[in-house]
């Protein structure tokens, strides 16, 4: 059965290249295209066009709630012509919001029973920070899974989309049996491995990992300084690119030591260092 998906689209580069590689991951799929305007509505040139154009304080503020609906509409249908082009069912979503975009693209994908909300690492606000703030507040607090896709993706990483196995990270926890089974669900035609960290303080001899977990190793010792939330989530990421993984899963929480970062932090290192899209599942 297709999968029902939403995009939060800006116009941006990044959100382009989520709706590409949503279409690669979930093909035929029913897609929200949704897009989130908020104060001061509009575009700078369009705010400024207007500015001169209105005679009063409160004439301005109309014109720039019926240029910036507008403009938002505009957008929207962009980014659905796009999605129609990558061979998608998709309709335009536009929300107006006073808040966090994250915050409410993460309660319109709920109220919406989306199966994923798929997002690009950065939007037209895009800073220096490696995931945008819209995603990052997704990643946090939505209760649908969060797709991150990365841009640019190399074109081995894109190929890898449509054909690729999928990595789940598996440390033994409910967040992590909630992930393995939300990415079975998700694609069920797809090879599902489950990878595992090994803690450096783990008792090879009490530590039992399952018959079917790829049981991996930190390639430096906590005590270079390197955190332990990284020194997994690049293990977990060296693995997803020795697989040619087309998405790298990850639960929202985990358990004790490396396993207790896994929001978990790893799940944010995860998302911020990976070349490849990050899937969170909050349980």
């Amino acid at each position: 059965m297709p999968a029902n998906v939403m995009v939060g689209y800006d116009g941006s580069p990044a959100a382009c290249a989520a709706i590409n590689a949503g279409a690669a991951l979930f093909p035929n799929a029913h897609a929200w295209i949704a897009h989130i305007w908020q104060p001061p509505f509009a575009g700078k040139r369009l705010r400024r066009r207007l500015r001169a154009a209105a005679r009063t304080a409160d004439e301005l503020a109309e014109l720039i709630e019926r240029e910036g609906a507008r403009e938002a509409d505009t957008i929207a249908s962009a980014g659905v012509a796009l999605a129609k082009a990558a061979e998608w069912d998709a309709e335009p979503v536009v929300k107006r919001t006073y808040g966090s975009d994250g915050m409410r693209l993460s309660q319109l994908a709920e109220q919406m029973h989306s199966d994923v909300l798929v997002l690009g690492d950065r939007g037209l606000d895009a800073t220096d920070a490696v995931i945008g703030s819209v995603a990052d507040m997704a990643v946090h607090y939505s209760t649908v899974p969060v797709l991150v896709v990365p841009n640019p993706l190399l074109a081995e990483e894109f190929a890898a989309l449509a054909r690729g196995p999928i990595v789940v990270a598996f440390d033994g926890s409910p967040g992590a049996d909630a992930a393995a089974e939300k990415a079975r669900t998700l694609f069920p035609d797809r090879e599902v491995v489950l990878a595992g960290v090994r803690d450096e303080d783990d008792d090879p001899a009490a530590r039992q990992w399952p018959d079917d977990v790829e049981v991996l190793s930190t390639s430096e010792p906590n005590w270079l300084g390197r955190p332990r939330d990284r020194a997994t989530a690049d293990a977990l990421i060296d693995f997803a690119d020795r697989r040619d993984a087309a998405v790298l899963v990850v639960g929202s929480r985990g358990r004790s030591a490396v396993r207790e970062v896994l929001l978990g932090s790893v799940a944010v290192a995860a998302v911020n260092r990976s070349h490849r899209p990050v899937m969170v599942v909050h349980s």
